[in-house]
Parts: C-alpha cells; sequence; structure tokens
C-alpha cells in the first residue's frame, strides 16, 4: 500500500511538472489583441522570425478588450508579453494590470489607421455623413422631440436621397478596438449634431450616442475582418465595418462610403481630414523583457525606419506611419522602455 502510495505521489509531481513546464520556460514571444493592428504585427513578426535568431513570434487576435484583458491577468510566461490594440488603453484597463501585479508596461503608438464603411464595388456606391450613419445604427433617436427605438428599416428612411434598400451593416463585436472607436467616433460624432443631444446631460448623451441597435440591422460578425470581406463581395446589399488597412488589401472588391464629405485616404486619415481615424498601439510587458527572448528586439524591429519609416514595408501593406519626430521617439522608447503611466490615459 505504501509503495503503491508513493507511486501515485511521484506520478502526480511528474504530472504536475509537465504542466507547470510550458509555464515556466517559453522561448516564442506570445501576442494578442487587435484584428486590426494583427495583419501589421503579423508581417513584423514573419520578418523578425525569418532575419533574426529568434522564434517567429505567436500571434493571436482576440481584439483589442481582449488581449487588454487577458495582458492585464498577470506576469508569467503563462500570461502574453505583448498586446496589439487599434485604440488606447482605458484607465480601468491600466487599474486591471495594477490590481494582477502588471505594473511595467511601456506604450507603443504606431500609426493611424481608419474605419471604413464598405462594400462590393457593385453595390450603390454612398456618400454619408456621421449624422446620417447614427440614424441608421443608433440604438435609439430622435422622432418628434423624443429617443425611441430606431424606427429606420432602410436607408431611405434615414434620408430620401440615401438607397431605398434595407439597412444591413456588418461590423465587430464590443470586444474590438474598432467597435470602441466606431462608436465612439461614428456614433457619437454624427449624434452630436443633432439638437436633441446637445440638451442632454454629458452622462446620458455618451450612453445613449454610443448605443448601436440589436435589431439585426447591425449585425456582429466577430474578429475576422476577412469574413465580412467574404460577404460584401457575395452580398450587394450589405455594408461593412472594419480598419482601411482592409479596404486597401481588398481594392479590387471593395469600395467604400464617403463620410461628411470626404473619401478614406492614406493622406486624409494622416492628416486628420477623414472624420473616423483613430491611432493604433501595442503594449509591452517590461517583466517580461529579459526573461522571454526577444522581446525588445521584436520592438525594435517594429519602430525601425525600415517597419515605419516614408519607404517601410509596413506602409506597403496599409499602415498610416507616424511622422519622422515620432518615428525617432518611437526608437527612444524601445531602448529605454519608459513606463505607462496612469495619469497619460486620463
Amino acid at each position: 500500500m505504501k509503495l503503491k502510495t508513493a507511486l501515485t505521489t511521484a506520478a502526480l509531481a511528474v504530472s504536475i511538472a509537465a504542466v507547470s513546464a510550458p509555464a515556466m520556460a517559453r522561448d516564442t514571444i506570445s501576442i494578442v489583441g487587435s484584428s486590426t493592428v494583427y495583419p501589421f504585427a503579423t508581417v513584423v513578426a514573419e520578418r523578425f522570425g525569418a532575419n533574426s535568431d529568434f522564434p517567429t513570434p505567436r500571434m493571436e487576435s482576440t481584439g483589442s478588450g481582449g488581449g487588454l484583458k487577458i495582458f492585464c491577468q498577470g506576469v508569467g510566461t503563462q500570461h502574453p508579453d505583448i498586446t496589439n490594440a487599434s485604440r488606447r488603453m482605458k484607465t480601468s484597463e491600466f487599474e486591471l494590470c495594477a490590481s494582477n501585479g502588471v505594473n511595467n508596461i511601456t506604450e507603443f503608438r504606431i500609426g493611424s489607421d481608419g474605419i471604413v464603411i464598405a462594400s462590393s464595388k457593385e453595390a450603390e456606391h454612398m456618400d454619408l455623413t456621421l449624422e446620417q450613419l447614427f440614424l441608421a445604427l443608433g440604438e435609439k433617436v430622435p422622432v418628434d422631440g423624443k429617443w425611441v427605438m430606431n424606427p429606420n428599416k432602410t436607408w431611405s428612411d434615414v434620408d430620401s436621397s440615401l438607397p431605398n434598400k434595407a439597412i444591413q451593416v456588418m461590423g465587430p463585436p464590443p470586444t474590438s478596438g474598432t467597435r470602441d472607436s466606431f462608436n465612439e467616433l461614428a456614433l457619437m460624432g454624427g449624434c452630436a449634431e443633432l439638437p436633441e443631444a446637445k440638451a442632454m446631460e454629458e452622462s446620458e448623451m455618451e450612453a445613449t450616442c454610443m448605443s448601436i441597435r440589436e435589431d439585426g440591422a447591425f449585425i456582429e460578425a466577430g474578429e475576422n475582418d476577412n469574413l465580412i470581406v467574404q460577404r460584401l463581395v457575395s452580398d450587394q446589399n450589405m455594408y461593412g465595418v472594419f480598419g482601411y488597412s482592409f479596404l486597401e488589401e481588398n481594392a479590387d472588391r471593395l469600395q467604400a462610403a464617403k463620410l461628411n464629405g470626404v473619401e478614406p485616404t492614406q493622406d486624409n486619415i494622416a492628416e486628420d481630414k477623414y472624420p473616423v481615424a483613430r491611432s493604433l498601439f501595442f503594449y509591452v510587458k517590461k517583466d517580461h523583457v529579459g526573461v522571454v527572448p526577444g522581446i525588445q528586439e521584436y520592438t525594435a524591429e517594429f519602430v525601425s525606419a525600415g517597419a515605419m519609416g516614408p519607404n517601410g514595408y509596413l506602409k506597403d501593406v496599409g499602415l498610416i506611419v507616424p511622422t519622422r519626430d515620432a518615428l525617432v521617439e518611437l526608437n527612444k522608447k524601445s531602448q529605454n522602455m519608459p513606463n505607462l503611466k496612469l495619469e497619460e490615459l486620463k
């Protein structure tokens, strides 16, 4: 009986060691986060793996909010080293990190992107104002001075100049930074133009203006923007919400609506002329630098002139690259890894 107990104890110890080993030692960088940043980070990771002595980082597209939640769960190689985000970290996320001992974080703002309203090139082209977009997709809209559940079924219900076809828009889920930015920049931007919204208290205005309808007019498509592209190509009545880089990748098949009379182009986005432009980021867990090999070298590659300079390879795949001065500062960050401070997010 004692021998059986000893053997069982030994087997359990071996089992625990086997489970714990991957958490204790890892030689491959683990990256999670935004589906918008994913294609840019993937290009960097592949080049990094091919041109360095380090393995190609492992990448997972979880959405900005999902990635930050995972990133902030703790320090240790069972947790990811880097998270990508298509919006800035929220104060609540910074506090979640701190509560789990993730106190040393470096933020990199890597460039810009625009959120587009895209459709098949065979579909009717749209020229929308942000106000019209809100009246099409907001959960509640003003009718005769009162806020009611959105009654608009067709685009022409919103404005007679728009197509007489059902409002059908595919877009990202609430965990996505693209969704956060779309709600804040597009819906809030359009809602704020309405006299009925201007009369609201700020908190009430935010709650109303950034709520998207859930009656089938807006269809959540998960974190895979390629699925939206496929649906748009096959359905000329459908419109989709995603980052500019996906539009550029599929320029032979898709077109984008003008918003407030402005086309989404690299120049218009970089110069802040396009009304639904946003910044892109990644965040590094500094306590993993020197523990997981290659983290600092990967960040240096990402912010190098070869990647993000005016003739860099990320510009070729659709990133609106930062200015020369901003790139110099990013290079300094990759060397010094300064800690992000809570007051910077407020």
